[in-house]
């Protein structure tokens, strides 16, 4: 597969037919689209049977809060070890393994309520977990990936993808619902369809490396160097030194702002309407449908706004028109004004998580790392703003509950800095764009530099019989 040039990505995107790389791009954006729908499509249908699940099992609200809180676990658990696998193993094989879990995962969650079984339910709930987990990672890094090879701003597409795709599985559960067809019978289904789907895409998804992620071009190591046990653990904790990087940290309490503001909205806006306002279900899922569709629209149409504006004013302008829904939909005193701020909420809301995904991927090399990171920050965040926005439901009402993100609303504006594309030393841009024929990466580079000096530290202090410090080095090499 030829290698993408990102200086010819201007004139690609004005090509009157795509050809060779254009068309490979092409595709890997398409299935790449695809996959975040069908992650929305999949999330949302099995959300939408909750209440059928509940009612089957005899549960009460306390009892599947702990089993929703499973299914966080696991993801939480699992986004730790994500940026691992796909920085040591690749995009497919990380896919790989989380449609493989996926699938399994919703067969037992549909199974669990057929036969009664709460425990077949709950291992599937985790597994659901750490199977989303495990996927969102490569997802992520993939739409950073195509985002570079197009030149251009379109990770905020593969979010609104994610939202068309949620809009629609909420629609096959609520038909599932109303024609009373069995929790077991659709998630088999929805697993099925799932696991074929992402099987197809496999292939096609992730494009070959481009000359910025190669590794730069280094003197073959001795064998027994690059053998050294010591050698394969820093490369396994390579993929971890992105929780010691101060802007990754910052960068992912923006995330876990932004997850906090969708999330809160997806899990308690239909509630709120309800409950605020004296008004049917129905109309709770019409609000919640009207915060589903501005979020989706600005996805898809302000990728321009971040290439004309630059991440920073936007991530600050995006802040403060949500901030100004919220609190317009936490103290209106009718619903229609409220319906207005639940429609500013949305807009603002809609590009803070590609944002701050497009923060964590400016470096191609060390992308992996951290997104599972700033990942690991919106796990946090859907574990704990259930329970604490329920707390305060208690005292206050849903409404003005929500309205307690405006708090990490500020956080996330007042660290919007944190999002603007992080400069590279000339020194190393010119390095990582020398490939490498052996395929050795920067992170073996770095280990056979450290082991060699630690082999002739070794050497030089513990020669005690004379030795000179040229006859130390040549015993190393």
């Amino acid at each position: 597969m030829p290698l993408h040039d990102p200086s010819t990505a201007a004139t690609a995107a004005t090509a009157p037919a795509p050809t060779g790389l254009d068309a490979t791009l092409a595709r890997a954006r398409l299935l790449l689209l695809g996959l975040f729908g069908l992650l929305g499509i999949t999330f949302s249908s099995w959300l939408a049977r909750i209440p059928a699940i509940r009612d089957a099992l005899d549960l009460s609200t306390a009892e599947l809060g702990a089993i929703l809180l499973v299914g966080s676990v696991g993801a939480l658990l699992t986004v730790t070890v994500a940026g691992m696998v796909v920085q040591r193993y690749g995009s497919r094989v990380a896919l790989l393994g989380s449609t493989i879990l996926l699938g399994g995962a919703y067969v037992l969650m549909g199974v669990g309520p057929g036969i009664g079984s709460v425990a077949v339910l709950v291992v599937g709930v985790f597994f659901n977990g750490v199977a989303v987990a495990l996927g969102n990672v490569p997802l992520n890094v993939e739409s950073a990936r195509i985002e570079r090879a197009m030149g251009r701003t379109v990770i905020p597409q593969f979010h609104a993808a994610f939202s068309i795709g949620a809009v629609v599985g909420s629609g096959i559960g609520a038909l599932a619902s109303r024609f009373d067809v069995a929790v077991t019978a659709q998630f088999v289904v929805v697993a099925a369809i799932t696991v074929v789907w992402r099987l197809a895409s496999l292939r096609g998804f992730v494009l070959s490396p481009t000359a910025a992620e190669r590794p730069r071009a280094i003197t073959p190591a001795p064998a027994a160097v690059v053998a050294h046990p010591a050698g394969r653990r820093r490369r396994i904790s390579s993929a971890l030194d992105a929780w010691r990087e101060p802007r990754t940290l910052l960068v992912g309490v923006v995330i876990m702002a932004a997850a906090l503001s969708e999330g809160s909205a997806n899990d308690w806006l239909s509630l709120a309407v309800v409950d605020g306002f004296d008004r049917t279900e129905a109309v709770g899922a019409a609000v919640l449908g009207t915060f589903v569709a501005s979020m989706t629209v600005v996805r898809l149409a302000g990728t321009r706004l971040i290439d004309r504006f630059g991440r920073v004013p936007v991530l600050r302008t995006s802040g403060a028109v949500a901030m100004a829904g919220l609190l317009l939909f936490g103290f209106a005193p009718s619903l229609q004004l409220a319906w207005v701020g639940v429609v500013a909420w949305g807009l603002g809301a809609a590009l803070a998580f590609p944002i701050g995904i497009a923060a964590a991927s400016d470096d191609p090399l060390r992308a992996p790392g951290r997104v599972a990171v700033v990942s690991s920050f919106a796990s946090v965040a859907s574990i704990a703003a259930p329970p604490l926005l329920g707390i305060a439901a208690q005292s206050t009402g849903a409404r003005h509950a929500l309205v307690l993100i405006v708090v990490a609303m500020v956080v996330s504006v007042a660290l919007a800095r944190v999002v603007a594309p992080a400069p590279r030393p000339a020194s190393d841009e010119a390095a990582r764009t020398t490939p490498v024929a052996d395929g050795t990466s920067d992170e073996l580079t770095d280990e056979l530099t450290d082991e060699l000096t630690d082999e002739l530290t070794d050497e030089l202090t513990d020669d005690r019989s004379g030795r000179t410090a040229q006859t130390a080095l040549a015993g190393v090499r």
